[in-house]
């Protein structure tokens, strides 16, 4: 972190620690006065998971609305499940609540869009779902999915905002041949926006089907947050990301698997360390492991793993770097072969960019600084669809 902005922030926190308070973030599933309204006589349909909870993590939104008497027609599951258990890329199968007997659809197997016939009984569509601010993280492919889908079908969307946890502006603009479902949206790997920002993006940039506003949205924002302000998950927002410092590397790490360097799934630390079994990738050891919660199925399962600790890292600047890819490729001394995925990489990237400047040996200064000008151009785009104040110019 720069100086300048650490000491903007301490004084910030010194003179108005209220302000910084976690308690004191009101998610916009929590206004239920502002969203309720709308609801009235319609039938909804909801695209929530395990974090979609009010009353400080203590009540299910799907409930609650019940609770309202809000006619909650059925249940769109993203990625990983409605209750957030299923590995990544594992499929997730359609079912019904066992709660309530809500019937709970899949957006994360046959296909990943509503149907006309899902959406034809439904009004409108409510999308509560935690981001942790990274392209290639899901959610927000889902929720361009759901706003198209909407649009196509004349369905409403109504988004109930949270904080971005993982809050910077930096990485590849999305290249349109890199488009998939890891990355759907031409915006950098690290968006700097929550999702309603997003949505707001998505309508107001003509994303869906190339026409401005073509869905019909409503964002209801949180309260007593602003960006770059600290904000930590009172839930895991999916099986590998347990806590801060793992959604904090996650944008560094994630490139990873598209290699056989292990990102520590396997272990109750993912995403928070690396390693292979070469011993030639550093002296610090872990044993992936078919773990419950975490990964049924971990690369190198029982096999000792020689890397790096980064659970204690906190060092990260801009929210992500190359460092410890590039440290990785250089140690393994295998070049181009390193990327075993090598599409999977470029996709992850939004670019094949990156790979190539990596494998001709470029520093990481000389690879970001390829990314500036249309960075410098998104986030002037940007401007146009926050929802909160930014705690310090960029």
């Amino acid at each position: 972190m720069r100086p300048t902005r650490l000491l903007i922030l301490l004084l910030c926190t010194l003179c108005f620690p209220f302000v910084f308070a976690q308690d004191v973030v009101t998610t916009g599933a929590e206004r239920t006065d502002e969203y309720l309204p709308l609801l009235k006589g319609k039938r909804v349909g909801l695209v929530v998971n395990q974090t979609s909870v009010i009353n400080n993590a203590q009540t299910c939104l799907l409930d609650t609305l019940l609770n309202l008497n809000v006619n909650v027609m059925k249940v769109f599951a993203p990625e990983h499940g409605f209750r957030g258990d299923a590995d990544a890329g594992e499929t997730v199968k359609d079912g019904k609540d066992i709660r309530t007997g809500i019937p709970i659809l899949s957006l994360y197997g046959a296909n990943k869009k509503p149907s006309p016939q899902q959406l034809k009984d439904l009004d409108i569509l409510i999308f509560d779902i935690q981001d942790v601010g990274a392209r290639f993280y899901t959610y927000i492919s889902t929720l361009y999915y759901i706003m198209e889908a909407a649009a196509e079908n004349n369905k409403e969307v109504i988004v109930l905002d949270r904080p971005n946890p993982c809050d910077y502006v930096e990485g590849p603009i999305l290249k349109p041949a890199f488009r998939s479902f890891v990355g759907m949206l031409p915006i950098p790997l690290l968006h700097g926006c929550t999702v309603g920002e997003l949505a707001r993006m998505i309508n107001g940039e003509g994303w869906l089907n190339k026409k401005p506003e073509a869905c019909r949205l409503t964002v209801v924002p949180c309260l007593g947050w602003e960006h770059e302000q600290a904000y930590s998950l009172p839930i895991k927002p999916s099986p590998n990301l347990p806590n801060d410092q793992s959604i904090r590397l996650y944008a560094s790490l994630c490139p990873f698997e598209a290699t056989r360097i292990s990102v520590g799934r396997g272990t109750t630390y993912p995403f928070q360390v690396l390693g292979a079994p070469e011993s030639k990738y550093g002296t610090f050891t872990f044993t992936p492991k078919p773990l419950a919660g975490f990964d049924k199925n971990p690369m190198h399962k029982n096999q000792t793993c020689h890397g790096v600790d980064l659970r204690r890292v906190n060092d990260l600047e801009q929210g992500f770097t190359l460092a410890y890819f590039l440290d990785f490729y250089n140690r393994s001394g295998q070049g181009a072969a390193f990327f075993d995925r090598a599409r999977f990489f470029d996709l992850l990237m939004g670019t094949d960019s990156v790979r190539k400047a990596i494998v001709s040996g470029k520093s990481e200064e000389e690879i970001k600084q390829s990314w500036q000008e249309e960075l410098n151009t998104y986030r002037n785009m940007r401007k146009k669809y926050l929802l909160y104040r930014q705690m310090v110019t960029e």
